[in-house]
């Protein structure tokens, strides 16, 4: 079900486009800011192997902590920025939904500050599917990748500014899994023959509910 609750430790295909279609990014500068606030709600909850933000819409794909893994991470979080162990606050659970709902309100309310507007930006509830085999999940991976050049917005998917597929090739820091997804596609080199056929239909429909112009 569509509205159904993140469960943990599961892995998702998470996607939503804007309300009555609208664009959910009209600058530039509303991508990374995008990205900066999906850190800060989403990676205490789950890890990232792709993403790509469209003008209306935008694909994830995730797996959720498990709660156990939560708090792992939280404890983590808190030495890299060396918080002293006294001044720390209690580890307090979070539902993965609820944070992605707090991302989406959290944009919304910059977004329409920003754009002089009113009302609901997101659609609601936002779309989700689970992902239940390595091999679906690198049928998702290779379709976020390719979905800007699918929809028209770039000739060439490698193109994207706004995707995780440069990211993966690239040997910088990255919040995304990148060693996971390579290790699925077993190499660099084959990562990049995968992403270079199109994308098998009938292995993507199961994950892919709805998708948008």
């Amino acid at each position: 079900m569509a509205n159904e609750p993140l469960q943990y430790g599961c892995y998702y295909h998470i996607y939503n486009r804007g309300n009555n279609r609208e664009n959910l990014f009209v600058e530039r500068r509303n991508y990374p800011y995008f990205l900066q606030l999906y850190a800060k709600h989403i990676q205490p909850v789950a890890e990232t192997f792709a993403y790509c933000l469209l003008p209306n819409h935008f694909h994830l794909a995730i797996r959720t902590y498990t709660e156990e893994e939560q708090e792992a991470h939280y404890q983590q979080s808190g030495s890299i920025f060396e918080i002293e162990p006294l001044s720390k606050p209690t580890f307090k659970l979070r539902q993965p939904s609820r944070a992605f709902n707090n991302l989406f309100i959290a944009y919304a309310r910059a977004f329409n500050k920003a754009t002089k507007r009113t009302g609901v930006l997101f659609e609601t509830p936002f779309g989700r599917k689970v992902v239940d085999s390595e091999r679906y999940l690198m049928a998702l991976i290779t379709y976020i990748h390719r979905n800007p050049q699918k929809h028209g917005f770039v000739t060439d998917f490698r193109d994207g500014l706004w995707s995780s597929y440069g990211a993966i090739l690239s040997c910088k820091p990255t919040k995304i899994q990148r060693d996971e997804v390579l290790a699925w596609y077993n190499s660099r080199s084959q990562f990049v023959e995968a992403h270079l056929r199109e994308t098998d239909q009938r292995l993507i429909a199961p994950l892919v509910i709805d998708d948008w112009d």
